[in-house]
């Protein structure tokens, strides 16, 4: 996988993965239950929806709302194997390291900090008008 950077970078230019945002309901969520607790979820998402080497319904395993972290692994392209393959040479029909893994919870972490910032800045400007 690239650096967290640079797939946030390359992430930015495709359309469909930069269409993505955090709800005010979705922020409201992530502080309440804070990072650590988001982070345990992202985990668990991972594990559950990618890591096997054969998903169940893989393609469509992930929601595209209903949790922050399932808005993350859409826009970033962590969503699937198909999407993994596509923009990070993770192959498919096999299951994921530890190390991948952990590497897509803190690309998804990653994200979901960047879009707090942005979101709350957002917020603020509307709320100034």
């Amino acid at each position: 996988m690239a650096t967290v950077a640079e797939a946030l970078e390359r992430l930015s230019r495709s359309r469909f993965r930069s269409g993505f945002y955090l709800s005010r309901k979705d922020i409201a969520y992530l502080e309440e239950k804070g990072p650590d607790v988001i982070r345990r979820h992202a985990q668990d998402f991972v594990r559950q929806k990618l890591a096997p080497a054969d998903p169940v319904n893989d393609g469509k395993q992930t929601p595209m709302s209903g949790h922050p972290v399932f808005k993350a692994m859409h826009a970033t392209a962590c969503c699937c194997r198909g999407c993994l393959e596509k923009w990070y040479h993770v192959p498919q029909h096999r299951a994921l390291t530890e190390e991948e893994q952990e590497a897509v919870v803190k690309l998804l972490m990653a994200w979901i900090g960047r879009m707090v910032c942005h979101g709350q800045e957002r917020l603020k400007h509307r709320e100034l008008r």
